[in-house]
């Protein structure tokens, strides 16, 4: 991969999490844009206009070229790597927890982590309050459904990690701090150990 990466980013965000990890397992440099979305910096005229006008992060920057949505971005960087399985099923099963994860996983772990953790009681709606124990509801059976499925394979898809792992593993290895109770999913606890033994691991934070 020759063209230079740039990735426009919120460094605590799991979306964003998921491409720097994919890049790091890879070896792929990437440079970092950091955008502070609590004082609204993906929806000024400029960012709107010249990176996505959708107004959201991560976008991965490939030369002059962009593209939103993390899921797609981590598969930009991974396709014909070890990270995608090579057979037929395989790929396709790969796709089917990705697309879990921003249905039944993200919208319910994630957004009670970034209510809880980054909004607090204090900056968080009535209407936000309201959809609490239904998110709750919907989180913890994701995750127990997660657990159910390591419970006889180490990895999602196959023998060996892919970006179903890397999808799932951004938001649920902090999903405690939206309250989310993972001792309860054991299974789910092993898998997030072998996750972060890996070599060319990046954490969060780093």
């Amino acid at each position: 991969m020759t063209e230079r990466l740039i990735l426009h980013e919120y460094a605590q965000s799991g979306n964003c999490y998921k491409v720097r990890l994919t890049a790091a397992l890879l070896g792929l440099p990437i440079e970092r844009r950091e955008y502070d979305i609590l004082k609204g910096e993906t929806r000024t005229p400029d960012f709107l206009a010249r990176v996505n006008a959708n107004g959201r992060i991560p976008v991965l920057q490939i030369g002059e070229r962009f593209i939103p949505e993390s899921n797609a971005a981590c598969f930009y960087l991974a396709e014909a790597t070890k990270l995608v399985p090579e057979d037929r099923f395989g790929r396709a099963d790969m796709l089917r927890w990705m697309f879990f994860e921003q249905y039944s996983h993200e919208p319910n772990v994630a957004t009670l982590r970034f209510w809880i953790a980054f909004l607090g009681d204090a900056r968080m709606s009535e209407a936000q309050r309201a959809q609490i124990p239904a998110r709750r509801a919907a989180g913890e059976a994701a995750l127990a459904l997660m657990d159910e499925h390591l419970s006889t394979r180490p990895w999602f898809v196959g023998d060996r990690l892919s970006l179903a792992d890397i999808a799932l593993y951004a938001y649920t290895h902090v999903a405690e701090e939206g309250g989310f109770d993972l001792s309860r999913t054991p299974h789910v606890q092993a898998w997030l150990g072998r996750t972060a033994s890996l070599p060319n691991y990046l954490a969060m934070d780093d």
